[in-house]
């Protein structure tokens, strides 16, 4: 079963390989070989990410366009063709539009205060939950409630944004705490409700 899976994974992210990589006006792609390993270089009006390439996968500028390659047929091969170009697809995507994630606070007294670039969470404990944003993050806070997460780095914004989730995930009664924007959380009756419905 597993193995059946791999390999369906490695077709599917090997035709997500074979499309090239557009490089937008105002962005800068370098490809970089040290000792048999690669790295792709994307420079735009946000900021600069380095994707690092292992295995038997390499990218070259062919004219507006990446082309990332693979030396080899194998599953393996096949799979990190695909993500090594989806990653350089959104290092482009985040050096010109960036990203960003949203959070809701619910729950009476609970909020969020912004202080630099710390967040000072209230959420229910007897003390506040200082949160720090990581290199290249910012905090955003809008009434309390609303917090914003942006960076140029997909993977780093949705870890900080799951990681303020986690100081305080959202329980299943009164779906009080931290979740993220348009998240539904699914709720339980509480032992009256039930006792009720019984």
């Amino acid at each position: 079963m597993e193995e059946k899976y791999f390999v369906k994974f490695g077709k599917h992210m090997s035709r997500i390989g074979k499309k090239p990589v557009v490089i937008p006006s105002g962005v800068e792609i370098k490809t970089i070989e040290d000792k048999g390993e690669y790295k792709t270089q994307v420079k735009g009006p946000k900021g600069t990410l380095v994707v690092d390439m292992i295995g038997d996968i390499t990218a070259k500028l062919d004219g507006t366009n990446l082309v990332v390659e693979r030396k080899n047929e194998t599953t393996a091969s096949k799979a990190l063709h695909g993500l090594y170009r989806s990653l350089i697809q959104n290092a482009v995507l985040g050096v010109t539009e960036g990203y960003s994630k949203q959070l809701e606070i619910q729950g009476i007294g609970y909020k969020a205060e912004l202080s630099g670039n710390t967040l000072n969470l209230k959420v229910g404990y007897s003390h506040p939950i200082l949160v720090t944003a990581p290199e290249g993050i910012k905090f955003e806070v809008k009434d309390g409630v609303l917090i914003t997460i942006t960076g140029i780095d997909k993977q780093l914004v949705g870890q900080a944004a799951a990681n303020i989730r986690s100081k305080r995930e959202p329980e299943p009664y009164k779906g009080k705490g931290i979740r993220y924007k348009g998240e539904v959380v699914r709720r339980k009756a509480g032992k009256a409700a039930a006792k009720t419905a019984a």
